[in-house]
């Protein structure tokens, strides 16, 4: 009897002795739940499978998902599903405010941010603010003078390659973008969305002072400044200040004559 209660004393602290380092193994991997590093980007993976995954497909050029439609090829998955929404026309993501509809969750949040004010993403130059991360970094190449796209017609070189591709328009004479109500043609895309909120009466740009509300973005930054009193625009001849572009040009014309 006592042979076999020793026994089964061994054979509990054998248990309890498994699950102790079974605790410590789960610790460990909690306390570094992402192990594998990509050596190029370092990147971060708890699973050697998806840090190789990874390596193929960012780095080693690997697009294994297809569009039946397009043959555009994606590294991943969800890339795909997200192109298929071209063909399809599905925007599964409504705005709560004004019910725009989107085919990307993060292009919904980046449009709330126009209902709400939320600019995030603040130059360190200028303090200018922006709703998405793009706008922000094609911003800065403002500051650092970066220009690498260039007319192969007449040399201009523009820090954006939307620019780039407006620009040539000039040279072609391309308006591609045509009103469906009436008609009038763009060369840029923006153009038309705010020429079509001629027709639609559609204002999404809210002032928070006085709830005066823009068509343009533009038109309520310059609407802002009868509340700030800012007027950034001088004239260089008799120091006048303007809070509109337009006022300073308008005025320049006294003295030009």
């Amino acid at each position: 009897m006592f042979n076999l209660c020793v026994f089964y004393q061994a054979a509990l602290n054998e248990q309890l002795h498994v699950q102790s380092a079974e605790c410590r193994y789960s610790c460990d991997i909690q306390r570094d739940e992402r192990p594998y590093s990509c050596e190029v980007c370092n990147k971060t993976y708890g699973h050697k499978s998806s840090l190789i995954t990874h390596q193929q497909r960012a780095h080693g050029g690997e697009r294994p998902y297809s569009c039946e439609v397009c043959n555009k090829a994606f590294c991943q998955k969800s890339g795909l599903i997200i192109h298929q929404r071209i063909h399809s026309g599905e925007r599964p993501y409504s705005c709560d405010v004004c019910n725009k509809a989107f085919s990307q969750k993060y292009t919904l949040i980046t449009h709330q941010r126009i209902h709400s004010g939320e600019r995030p993403y603040i130059c360190g130059v200028c303090n200018k603010a922006f709703t998405d991360h793009g706008s922000h970094i094609r911003h800065q190449r403002i500051h650092n003078g970066k220009r690498q796209y260039t007319c192969e017609v007449c040399n201009k070189a523009f820090s954006q390659k939307s620019g780039l591709i407006t620009h040539q328009n000039i040279h072609s004479g391309e308006h591609q973008y045509t009103c469906e109500v009436c008609n009038k043609a763009f060369s840029q895309k923006g153009n038309l969305i705010m020429h079509r909120r001629l027709h639609s009466g559609e204002r999404p740009y809210v002032c928070d002072v006085c709830s005066k509300s823009f068509s343009r973005h533009r038109s309520l930054i310059t609407h802002q400044r009868t509340h700030s009193g800012d007027c950034p625009y001088t004239c260089d001849v008799c120091n006048r200040a303007f809070s509109d572009k337009s006022n300073l040009i308008r005025h320049q014309r006294i003295h030009s004559g």
